[in-house]
């Protein structure tokens, strides 16, 4: 099932996708069907061209760090760092776990992503990310941006939240896919362009097969000691890097695409 949230009559309503088509949830969000799935039952008849939104307001979003090689190694070079502290994260059992914030922060398919008003090199982050269910359960798949001001962690590693968490620094969707209509996740290819003025500013591929950890670990140390309520979104970590010559910029637009998800495209502005 393909299912997220869309502008209907005047209100953001849970929709079931089918063929291109949106049947809308009327009164219900996408939260209240992950915990109610019989309410999918009262979708009404499909609506074309449906105006998509945020297709989940999550009460929580995590991220993981250090999954792919890539991601390690341009960390550790950036930082200097001569212990590794990247490269060691990544090869060990516990995974980097952060808290990228709420629903606050979190903007839809065609709404801005912000660049920090302090930050001269705020980059997108294309990720793979879980909409967990309850029980920690994988309950579907979506597409995220964790956007970061990547030159504020540079200055000092303890910086990672104010680099992290702010207003628009992540981006999900277009919609949420149950794992039983994607299959095999780790046989996904990511792409990312940032086009400015319609010119191509960057472009980069990854395959999900290159996430150095199972879904299921990342989940489980989230969810250890720590009981995240229905609807939390976990972020996967990157594999795609963006250089500082492709830093966003005002205007600039960031498109994350994976067959079978489809592809979230947003606009950058300044934030603060």
């Amino acid at each position: 099932m393909r299912y997220g949230q869309i502008h209907h009559n005047g209100a953001i309503c849970a929709a079931i996708f089918e063929d291109g088509k949106a049947r809308p949830v009327p009164g219900a969000g996408v939260l209240s069907l992950l915990l109610n799935p019989d309410l999918a039952r009262g979708a009404g008849a499909p609506v074309e061209n449906p105006c998509l939104t945020l297709p989940i307001h999550p009460p929580e979003v995590w991220g993981c760090g250090c999954t792919y090689e890539t991601s390690a190694s341009f960390r550790d070079a950036e930082h200097g760092t001569r212990e590794g502290m990247y490269a060691y994260v990544y090869r060990e059992a516990r995974p980097e776990v952060f808290f990228k914030g709420t629903a606050r922060v979190c903007t839809g398919p065609g709404e801005p992503i912000g660049i920090r008003c302090d930050s001269h090199f705020t980059a997108p982050e294309p990720e793979l990310a879980l909409v967990l269910g309850e029980g920690g359960r994988i309950a579907g798949f979506t597409l995220a941006n964790d956007v970061s001001a990547w030159d504020i962690e540079r200055e000092n590693a303890l910086y990672l939240t104010q680099s992290k968490v702010y207003d628009r620094c992540c981006a999900l969707g277009p919609v949420i896919v149950t794992p039983d209509e994607i299959g095999d996740v780790r046989a996904l290819e990511m792409t990312c362009r940032i086009t400015r003025g319609g010119a191509e500013r960057f472009s980069g591929s990854v395959s999900i097969s290159r996430l150095h950890r199972k879904l299921e670990t990342l989940v489980e140390y989230l969810t250890r000691a720590n009981r995240v309520p229905a609807g939390t979104v976990l972020l996967t970590g990157t594999g795609i890097i963006v250089t500082k010559e492709s830093a966003l910029a005002p205007g600039d637009v960031v498109s994350i695409s994976v067959p079978g998800i489809g592809e979230l495209s947003n606009p950058a502005e300044v934030v603060g």
